[in-house]
């Protein structure tokens, strides 16, 4: 009975952690991004960066369940600090995509990593709450949720293909364009959210 009752907890927190970063990590809300930054790509080209982002989200999750708190003392570092810097990172991209329609070719091989990987699927909100978990819960649980986050994560962005059917080209411009200005605004809400939890400390 009581292995029973243990065997439950630990399952009750590993939907916890998987539910909560699946919502942070907002891949439904990132698909438009996904989709307009890959638009002229081929299938495997796709597959291709959707493991990288993948792979990436899963590396910084890591990092930040088994040191992660570490390394923000160690550097004297806030969540706020990283908040900022993603917010920057987001905008000088969001900006690019809205002047010359896509991401420039440095970066097109990369997107996987940066912005799909983080900040936009890890970034302060999913740093945060995996670092409160790791307090909270039991760090096998918060793995383990970790892990059924991002395959859901990875089944949204492999069936984006059938959105891009539907979409077309130029359907798949237009939503680049919008994504371009949600990721702007995103960027500058993380900037403005930083700023103020500075002020309010001095």
């Amino acid at each position: 009975m009581i292995i029973s009752l243990i065997n439950m907890e630990f399952w009750i927190q590993v939907i916890k952690v998987a539910t909560a970063l699946f919502i942070i990590t907002d891949s439904l809300g990132n698909l438009p991004f996904y989709i307009g930054m890959t638009e002229d790509r081929s299938d495997e080209e796709r597959s291709r960066i959707t493991m990288t982002a993948i792979i990436t989200g899963l590396l910084m999750m890591a990092f930040f369940v088994f040191a992660g708190s570490l390394v923000l003392d160690l550097f004297d570092l806030t969540i706020d600090d990283l908040r900022i810097a993603g917010g920057v990172l987001l905008l000088v991209i969001s900006v690019e995509v809205l002047m010359r329609g896509r991401v420039v070719a440095g970066h097109r091989e990369d997107i996987g990593a940066v912005p799909l990987g983080t900040p936009l699927l890890v970034g302060p909100g999913a740093i945060t709450t995996v670092l409160v978990m790791t307090k909270l819960y039991q760090l096998p649980a918060v793995v383990l949720g970790v892990l059924i986050c991002f395959a859901l994560i990875w089944l949204v962005f492999h069936f984006a293909g059938i959105i891009f059917k539907v979409l077309g080209r130029n359907g798949s411009r237009i939503v680049t364009k919008i994504a371009a200005i949600l990721i702007a605004a995103i960027a500058v809400r993380f900037i403005r959210v930083g700023i103020q939890s500075f002020l309010r400390i001095i």
